[in-house]
């Protein structure tokens, strides 16, 4: 995202967008690649939600929360793109209002990796997990990726 000073969070993270909503998929690609037609948006609210129950010390994945998703709601799979960048708008949201802070750092990307568009990028995120007594390991030559060590072991189950 761009500009995020300039955008309310907390309001985008209210907007239903017409959502939650189901959606058959028709692309032979798409359906191969999520193992099946049926596939489930859900609204930013939801994300936010399912990010507040994340306890100290323990973590989540996106692809785990878009799984709850789809199982919750007898769908195939849950809409990549918008997981994404509803979780990110959770993140911006918590971090904007100051109070009822949704800990959004223990939202993990795939693999256990940090997800730089947090507010205050990859070292914010990094501090917040290690002040929770995660360890944090960067992998890669030149482009550094961050991720909690062993993250599997600290994995809450929804």
């Amino acid at each position: 995202m761009a500009n995020e000073e300039q955008k309310d969070f907390n309001a985008m993270l209210h907007e239903d967008k017409g959502m939650p909503k189901m959606q058959i998929v028709t692309d032979k690609k798409t359906i191969q690649r999520y193992g099946g037609e049926k596939m489930y948006f859900a609204p930013p609210l939801a994300y936010d939600a399912v990010m507040k129950k994340i306890p100290y010390g323990k973590v989540i994945t996106v692809g785990t929360i878009r799984d709850f998703f789809a199982k919750e709601n007898a769908a195939d799979f849950t809409e990549p793109i918008t997981a994404g960048i509803f979780i990110s708008i959770a993140a911006w949201a918590s971090f904007q209002r100051g109070n009822d802070p949704t800990p959004y750092w223990r939202t993990l990307k795939a693999k256990g990796e940090l997800n730089p568009k947090y507010p205050g990028g990859i070292m914010a995120q990094k501090e917040k997990l290690e002040a929770e007594g995660h360890t944090i390991v960067c992998r890669g030559r030149k482009n550094f990726r961050y991720y909690v060590a062993n993250y599997q072991d600290f994995l809450y189950e929804l």
